[in-house]
Order: C-alpha cells, then sequence, then structure tokens
C-alpha cells in the first residue's frame, strides 16, 4: 500500500503542492468520478433507447458495446468515487485486480469494435467470419488467464518485477489494440472509399469509421507509452495517491475523451420506420 501523502514544503512548485494536498487528492478523483459516471449514464440511456426502439433485434453489436461501456465507466466511477479507501484494501494485491480489472474490460469493449470492422471487411470479400468471432472469444479469455496468472504470482511473490511485468502485459495489450484498430479501420475506411460516390450514405460512414478509428488509435498507443512509463518510472506511477493530476490526465485522455467521443459519433439509432435497413452498429 502507498504510504501517505508528503506534506507541502515551503518553495514548492504548484505541481507538488497540488499532489501533496489531501483536499486536492480527493476533489480531483471526486471530478473524475463524476465525469466517469457521466460516460456511464450516456451509455445506459443509449441501451434503454435502442432496446425501447428494436426490442425485437436482442443484444446486437451496439448493444452489448454500449452496454459494456456502461459497466466500464460505471466501475471507474465507483472506484473514483472511494480511491482512498480502495488505497487501504488489503491484501495489496485487491488493490492491483480493483485498479487493473476495467482497464481490460475496456480492452474488450473497444476491441469489439475492432471485430466489427473485420467482419464487414471479410464479408465484403466473400470471406467467413466464424473464426474471427470464435479468435476474439479465444484470444480475450487467453488475455483474462494470463493476467489472474500475473496477479496470483503478484499474490505469492509480490516484488517490484512482478509488477513491472504486469504493467508491461497493459502496454502490450493497447499497442495491440492500436494496431487492430489501424489495420482492420484503415482497411474499412480505404473500402468504403472505393465505394461510387453517389453511394446512400458513404460520406457519412467515411466519417463515422475515419474518425472512430483515429480517436482508438491514438488511446491506446497513449495508454501504451503512459503505461511503460508507469512501469519504469516512479515518478509516473499512477496506483498512488499523491499523483492526482497525472492520474487525471491520463484517464481523461484514454478513457473518458475517447469514450466520449466514440459515443458521440455512434449516438444515432435505428428508426422503427427502417427496421429492414438496420444495422447493429449504424450510427444513422
Amino acid at each position: 500500500m502507498a504510504a501517505a501523502a508528503p506534506m507541502p514544503v515551503a518553495g514548492a512548485g504548484w505541481w507538488d503542492l497540488v499532489n501533496g494536498s489531501t483536499a486536492w487528492q480527493d476533489g480531483i478523483f471526486l471530478s473524475l468520478a463524476a465525469l466517469y459516471g457521466l460516460v456511464a449514464a450516456s451509455s445506459f440511456i443509449q441501451v434503454v433507447r435502442i432496446q425501447y426502439r428494436v426490442p425485437e433485434y436482442g443484444w446486437t453489436t451496439q448493444k452489448v458495446f454500449q452496454l459494456l461501456n456502461f459497466i466500464v465507466n460505471g466501475a471507474r466511477c465507483s472506484i473514483f468515487a472511494v480511491r482512498r479507501q480502495v488505497q487501504q484494501v488489503n491484501p495489496e494485491i485487491f488493490q492491483h485486480v480493483i485498479l487493473d480489472l476495467p482497464g481490460l474490460a475496456f480492452f474488450t469493449t473497444y476491441a469489439m469494435l475492432a471485430l466489427f470492422w473485420a467482419e464487414i471487411s471479410y464479408q465484403a470479400r466473400g470471406l467467413e467470419t466464424e473464426g474471427l468471432r470464435s479468435g476474439f472469444y479465444t484470444i480475450n479469455g487467453v488475455i483474462y488467464v494470463i493476467q489472474v496468472l500475473l496477479w496470483a504470482l503478484l499474490w505469492h511473490n509480490p516484488n517490484p518485477y512482478m509488477i513491472v511485468l504486469s504493467k508491461l502485459f497493459i502496454a502490450g495489450l493497447s499497442f495491440s489494440a492500436a494496431l487492430g484498430f489501424l489495420l482492420y479501420g484503415g482497411r474499412l475506411f480505404f473500402m468504403l472509399k472505393r465505394f461510387p460516390i453517389e453511394s446512400k450514405g458513404r460520406q457519412k460512414k467515411l466519417r463515422e469509421v475515419g474518425r472512430v478509428a483515429t480517436i482508438c488509435f491514438l488511446c491506446f498507443l497513449a495508454r501504451c507509452i503512459m503505461m511503460c512509463f508507469d512501469a519504469f518510472d516512479k515518478k509516473a506511477d499512477l496506483d498512488v495517491l499523491d499523483h492526482p493530476i497525472l492520474n487525471f490526465i491520463y484517464y481523461l485522455i484514454v478513457e473518458i475523451l475517447p469514450s466520449s467521443l466514440v459515443l458521440f459519433i455512434l449516438r444515432r439509432i435505428p428508426s422503427k420506420l427502417r427496421l429492414a435497413q438496420y444495422h447493429p452498429l449504424n450510427s444513422g
């Protein structure tokens, strides 16, 4: 568990003064909780709207994506609302589980978008897509098993090297996700670009795919870079109370802003009058 926050000293810079202030720490963590709560509420409203509008379509990709966003952001909201109490949880391994698990769920949530785009790309080329979905479930299962093993090893042998390994694992996942969005988002973008200019909805879909792919690529790349710093530099440690500014910047850049922008871009839901044209992850 992290040591108590240092007392502010005369002549310290504003960064150190804020980081060393219990009031600022609690205020920043509660601000993060509020922002995550807003994103979670938006996702929940979308799930309700979709269910009300097209209940006969069951659990479409769009609805599952929105539900997972609600769960991830709701979990982050709850954690930051009691962030000081989380730091006091014993044994310490449960602190790592509480703080890391929403990040894994965030990866799964947005990997679903890459899967969706990959399926569209394969279908357009007349290829089978069954292997993609089963591969998605298998890869995610393996990822969670590896993470559980890392937690178990950290519990059995709590040393700095295991913590570094766990953080590098998250960095590697983030880099893989960034490549996935670059590959499948880029593929779908250029496939749509080859459609006739007069094709209905072509321009709107091009903008949607281009923007979402860019946002997700940059957010996962930023997470990868930050986790590498976090693994090797104590000044970049995110799992402590006395780095509230760093926590605010990190979570704002890699989760809150990307989630908000993607949910805004995909905000539109299908009309009851156009059920026959409904696409599972259509934004219009």
